[in-house]
């Protein structure tokens, strides 16, 4: 059966096209000029699209003289770190919240929704001082401890784990299990849809993460990419293709990570519109 087109099948499929194009354009604007090793010499701005295109700003960032390569295990560490720290922390709190029965169950479930209409940026120079007058600042623990507070994440879970039968559970404690025994082979398997939705943001999130680690990570051996890449920006102002290569560099790794959990990441956005 063939598809009706409409007029607002048309207008719909017209306006993401659109949408797609404004998205495309500015990466495929810095891979072409990362091709690129000699800006001054380009008469106009369409002739970073033509030939030739080398390789070769890639092998001098990459083989040594800076700190990318460094600055990418930073990245990779950190993000790998909290993403597996937080979901962990996020899916025991969401259990403790939806299906255990304790004092203030509710009033720790609305403080976590209160923590949503905070933004990040207010509590910043808070949360300095006391990693500060902890010794935290410019260390890993640094950057890694502060992450792993995720309100949304709690949010998500919670919702998610609320929907799981609780016959479930009555059923694995009166064979002997305890909580945490219930929690590792009970919740865990039935929870490993918004596990992995709530990992992918987590990765997402931190890999892109800028102010605090930019706060935190004053020793150049600290810096992630997101931090690194501005110093190429100062030390290299007239030619763009070095600070280009780094910023492909920098989002290679994502945009490999989204089209291999391309449907996780669809079925994610939908799920943390789920009812609670």
């Amino acid at each position: 059966m063939r598809r009706q087109i409409t007029p607002g099948t048309v207008t719909l499929e017209a306006i993401t096209f659109l949408l797609a194009f404004i998205v495309f354009v500015p990466i495929l604007w810095s891979f072409v000029v990362s091709l690129k090793t000699d800006e001054a010499s380009l008469p106009g701005a369409f002739h970073y699209f033509l030939p030739p295109f080398t390789i070769a700003n890639y092998i001098e960032v990459l083989s040594g003289g800076t700190k990318v390569l460094l600055w990418l295990f930073n990245s990779v560490f950190v993000a790998v770190v909290v993403t597996i720290g937080m979901t962990l922390l996020c899916s025991m709190a969401s259990y403790a919240i939806a299906k255990l029965q304790f004092r203030y169950r509710k009033g720790i479930y609305m403080y976590f929704l209160a923590g949503l209409m905070v933004p990040g940026e207010a509590t910043i120079v808070a949360l300095f001082v006391l990693a500060n007058e902890l010794k935290l600042i410019d260390t890993y623990l640094g950057l890694i401890l502060p992450a792993l507070a995720g309100s949304m994440n709690i949010i998500i879970m919670t919702s998610f784990l609320t929907g799981i039968p609780n016959d479930l559970i009555e059923a694995a404690r009166i064979d002997g299990a305890g909580e945490f025994r219930t929690y590792k082979d009970v919740i865990l398997p039935l929870s490993r849809t918004v596990i992995v939705t709530v990992s992918i943001f987590t990765f997402i999130g931190n890999w892109n993460s800028y102010l605090w680690p930019y706060l935190c990570a004053m020793n150049e051996d600290l810096f992630t990419l997101p931090i690194g890449i501005p110093t190429f920006v100062s030390q290299f102002s007239v030619d763009k293709t070095i600070p280009m290569t780094v910023n492909m560099i920098a989002s290679l790794p994502i945009l490999l990570f989204f089209i291999i959990f391309e449907k996780q990441i669809v079925k994610g956005i939908s799920l943390s519109g789920i009812k609670g």
